[in-house]
């Protein structure tokens, strides 16, 4: 069982899980405030720059899928 480190910048809380050599090296990074949050990072800093990446991402499919459902909806009315 590998250790994993929970770590916050005072905006965003992260967990990582350091990653194997085999793997790669660095961490997975993942959030437990966003449960799709998940990443990979060679540091503790680009943790943070692909978290807000991943963040920035998911808003964006969520706003795209929040605009088909209502387009949806308003077909069908």
């Amino acid at each position: 069982m590998s250790k994993t480190y929970t770590v916050s910048d005072g905006e965003l809380v992260l967990t990582l899980e350091p990653l194997s050599q085999q793997d790669g090296g660095g961490y997975g990074v993942t959030s437990p405030l966003e449960p799709q949050l998940v990443t990979e990072a060679k540091t503790i800093e680009e943790a943070f720059i692909m978290a807000r990446d991943a963040i920035e991402s998911l808003r964006e499919s969520r706003q795209r899928y929040a605009r088909r459902i209502a387009e949806l909806a308003a077909a069908e009315a």
